[in-house]
């Protein structure tokens, strides 16, 4: 069983609450808008990470991490990418291979909106953790864990820090 933290739009932001829970995990995947090498520095420290870069990552982020994040965990086949869109409503730059070659988990960041939810008319399932970082219009800052166990996505949790202002 991998344990995972699942993170996104940070925009350079990293504190002690959010190594908190890196600590917890096996493996800690961020779905780009890191923001500065600080951040993943920082995680990488701690756990295995596994990154893509976003539209706000610089030439030094995207040296060090790819747009398309394909691997597999355990036996789910896993896609993180910045900008993905979601079920019934993928961004035209995924569109078409996830409709040739879909994961089992798709993962995406970039909206700040967190959300989870099946396509099941290519069995798969996505999620954005929403947004850990400060910036943005998102007003609860969030994170997702959960662990994968053979083929099995299970144990999802919502972690959430204080409201914005």
């Amino acid at each position: 069983m991998t344990k995972i933290l699942l993170l996104s739009d940070t925009h350079g932001y990293i504190d002690n609450d959010i190594l908190k829970y890196v600590k917890q995990a096996d493996e800690v995947w961020h779905a780009g808008d890191i923001g500065d090498l600080s951040v993943t520095d920082a995680i990488k420290s701690l756990k295995p990470l596994r990154a893509v870069y976003g539209n706000i990552d610089d030439a030094k982020i995207r040296g060090e991490f790819p747009e398309n994040n394909r691997f597999i965990c355990e036996d789910v086949s896993v896609w993180i990418t910045h900008i993905g869109g979601y079920p019934n409503a993928y961004n035209m730059l995924v569109r078409e291979e996830i409709k040739r070659n879909p994961p089992k988990l798709f993962i995406c960041g970039h909206s700040h909106i967190l959300k989870v939810m099946p396509d099941k008319n290519l069995n798969l399932l996505h999620m954005n953790p929403g947004a850990v970082g400060k910036h943005g219009f998102h007003k609860v800052r969030t994170m997702l864990r959960f662990t994968i166990d053979g083929s099995k996505i299970d144990n999802l949790e919502v972690i959430e820090f204080e409201k914005r202002h």
